[in-house]
């Protein structure tokens, strides 16, 4: 261990970590630093995150949508020891960490412990990855704290979007129309996984769908992926055409929906309304609020409002 600038860090067991000394209203306080390992720290950095969520994300993102890009392959996790976690004595208390691509980097802050980001922000910088030496901070408009850190520090917005949330207060009631059913549970791995690559366009962009779906399973055994809930839509000949992901949060009465696709030749037929019209229909008996969108316009049609901004910060 060596004693630094803003502290003590060293080396144990192979992972970096450190202390740094705060003061707070006349209060010292030790905030301990180290190294995220994905085998070992999942289960409470998704806890942390349930604990600190707020509909706006103004404390960071939902629990799942880390999960979902750890358990998908178009995530690179080679670089997941770059991600670190900030502890006030074992209560997690702030997470930097990426999703895809790996030079976009993202910030959860526990509230009252406003007083790290500017920390965070120079550990995103110096620490987290980079590609042809640029990145991107990825801090949402109500992180107000981060915001002025990243000002401070030299960054400026680049660009920026709102995401869409579906208040459950109003009912969603979109119908299949004819032709198409709702298909049966289980659904088939090898189904949702063919409908997802020619959803999002991966035929006409990389190559025809291979029949390799063992991806899937890694995904459909998430610990926190609701299965039982997704909905996928076939049609008469017994094709997946549509695919609605759930990560039923029950804590934080959100329907977390992820991904959201459908098969080019099917769009513009109301699948996808319809597809949310179910999730709306399994989630809200359990007591779910709101249900998670995206910035596509596609969302205003069907009554989901913006309440997230999305911003994003270079140099």
């Amino acid at each position: 261990m060596r004693l630094c600038a803003d502290g003590l860090q060293g080396v144990a067991n192979g992972r970096y970590y450190g202390a740094v000394l705060h003061h707070k209203g006349g209060e010292t306080m030790s905030i301990t630093y180290r190294q995220y390992r994905i085998l070992s720290d999942h289960m409470a950095v998704y806890q942390f995150m349930l604990d600190i969520y707020e509909r706006d994300w103004r404390n960071g993102v939902p629990a799942p949508f880390l999960e979902y890009a750890l358990c998908s392959d178009w995530m690179d996790k080679s670089l997941v020891h770059r991600n670190r976690i900030w502890f006030d004595e074992d209560k997690i208390v702030a997470l930097v960490f990426y999703e895809n691509p790996a030079t976009d980097v993202y910030f959860s802050l526990r509230p009252g412990y406003e007083f790290l980001a500017e920390e965070l922000v120079a550990y995103a910088e110096s620490g987290m990855p980079k590609k042809d030496g640029r990145q991107r901070l990825v801090i949402f408009g109500a992180q107000t704290a981060l915001i002025e850190a990243a000002k401070k520090a030299g960054w400026r917005r680049e660009f920026g979007y709102w995401e869409k949330v579906r208040d459950f207060a109003e009912p969603l009631e979109r119908s299949l129309p004819a032709g198409y059913r709702f298909a049966d549970a289980p659904l088939d791995p090898a189904k949702c996984s063919e409908c997802c690559w020619k959803g999002f366009d991966h035929e006409a962009e990389e190559d025809p769908w291979d029949g390799d779906y063992e991806h899937a399973f890694q995904l459909m055994a998430a610990p926190h992926f609701t299965g039982e809930l997704a909905v996928a839509i076939e049609n008469e000949a017994g094709e997946y055409v549509c695919y609605a992901g759930m990560w039923w949060t029950p804590k934080n009465h959100l329907a977390y929906m992820e991904p959201l696709c459908t098969v080019p030749e099917h769009r513009r037929k109301g699948l996808a309304a319809a597809a949310m019209s179910e999730l709306y229909r399994r989630t809200k008996a359990l007591g779910a609020t709101h249900m998670t969108g995206g910035g596509d316009p596609f969302y205003d049609k069907v009554g989901f409002k913006p309440e997230i901004e999305w911003i994003f910060w270079v140099k």
